[in-house]
């Protein structure tokens, strides 16, 4: 089970920093990312990390302002200058064992957290 905390509404240009740490396993094994979802959407791939933080992987239209890191077993996203666009529902994501931007390929999924832009 992965837990997740973080989110919030925070203004155009803003930071927010998301957290996800593994409860009652590890997954010091698996690569982690993180998804996001809008209403009516399917979850988008946002960024991921390997298990030993050697490689990471990012969507387009969040490279240069999220950066996801790891230091055991909890998995950050560190969000900076957001855009309205960027509101949805964020959840990380384990259990494969290289990152990738399909969702369907992961186990394990945290509970989701809101991130809200205002426009």
């Amino acid at each position: 089970q992965l837990v997740q905390s973080g989110g919030g509404s925070v203004q155009t240009g803003g930071s927010l920093t998301l957290s996800c740490s593994a409860s009652g396993r590890t997954f010091s094994n698996y690569a982690v990312s993180w998804f996001r979802q809008t209403p009516g959407m399917e979850r988008a791939f946002v960024g991921g990390i390997s298990h030993n933080s050697g490689y990471a992987d990012y969507a387009d239209s969040v490279r240069g302002r999220l950066t996801v890191a790891r230091d055991k077993d909890t998995v950050y996203l560190q969000m900076n200058n957001l855009k309205p666009e960027d509101t949805a529902v964020y959840y990380c994501a384990t259990g494969t064992a290289l990152v990738s931007r399909t969702s369907r390929e992961y186990m394990y999924w945290g509970q989701g957290t809101q991130v809200t832009v205002p426009s």
